[in-house]
């Protein structure tokens, strides 16, 4: 039986020998020198302009996760480059590969856990349904998305003003509330201070906006990519990637080698 093809269709851009359009919006005319990249990113994910609120909010989300210093995800991108400086993209790339439940990827985990989570209910017991979450977490041993953090502790000082810009906007709401009442419900539990990492209140955020839990990630790919071509451009013009691998070359082998 012969297969119905189906309509092949996209709503976001289409172009002629002299004209751009994105989104319904004339690229040249009305998005080039009009709109700042955070609300580009926006348009192309929405289909719509943000409001100044949104755009506040959402160049704040996307603009935290540009840069942490050398990370795993920089340090794969410096090295790749080393190996390879005939080939940007590919230790772009590289350094992109490493986003996962460790790093940044764990806004994702946040963003489902919470809408997961809450309840359809407006005047729900939000406090119960954070006592429920952590339980369930610490019975099953598991980590709770976008907490903890290597270095800042017991505060990632990025949380605070994530949560101060969301509300001088206007969109610190539910689920902002219940990661909050999460956060206080972990360290009760525990005894002891648990930092709300940045990718915990990036992921409360990104459902403020609602958008699908499965593209979250995709704002931290977006906001590293332009993160990892300064260190690659750092690491032509002060390289560090060769000196990384003779050390630990040296040290991984020090105890083989002769006196």
């Amino acid at each position: 039986m012969a297969r119905t093809p189906k309509p092949i269709r996209s709503d976001i851009a289409w172009s002629t020998s002299d004209r751009i359009t994105v989104r319904g919006k004339s690229l040249p005319d009305e998005i080039l020198g009009h709109i700042n990249l955070g609300d580009m990113a926006f348009l192309q994910l929405t289909g719509r302009m943000p409001t100044p609120q949104q755009s506040a909010v959402f160049n704040a989300v996307v603009i935290t996760l540009v840069e942490h210093g050398i990370t795993p995800s920089a340090i794969a991108a410096r090295m790749t480059y080393a190996g390879a400086p005939e080939s940007l993209q590919a230790a772009v790339a590289a350094g992109l590969c490493g986003l996962g439940t460790v790093f940044v990827g764990s806004m994702e985990g946040a963003a489902r856990l919470l809408y997961e989570i809450m309840p359809e209910e407006a005047d729900a017991d939000l406090d119960a349904v954070a006592r429920e979450t952590v339980a369930r977490y610490r019975a099953e041993k598991r980590i709770l998305p976008g907490f903890g953090h290597p270095i800042h502790k017991p505060v990632d000082p990025r949380t605070p003003r994530l949560f101060a810009i969301a509300a001088e906007n206007g969109m610190a709401g539910r689920y902002v509330d219940l990661i909050q009442r999460i956060h206080a419900e972990a360290e009760r539990a525990s005894g002891k201070p648990l930092t709300l990492n940045a990718t915990g209140a990036l992921g409360a955020l990104c459902c403020e906006f609602g958008f699908p839990w499965r593209i979250v990630r995709g704002f931290g790919v977006m906001a590293r990519a332009i993160g990892l071509v300064g260190h690659i451009l750092e690491e032509a013009e002060n390289p560090m990637a060769i000196e990384i691998w003779q050390r630990i070359e040296d040290e991984a082998s020090s105890h083989m080698r002769p006196a």
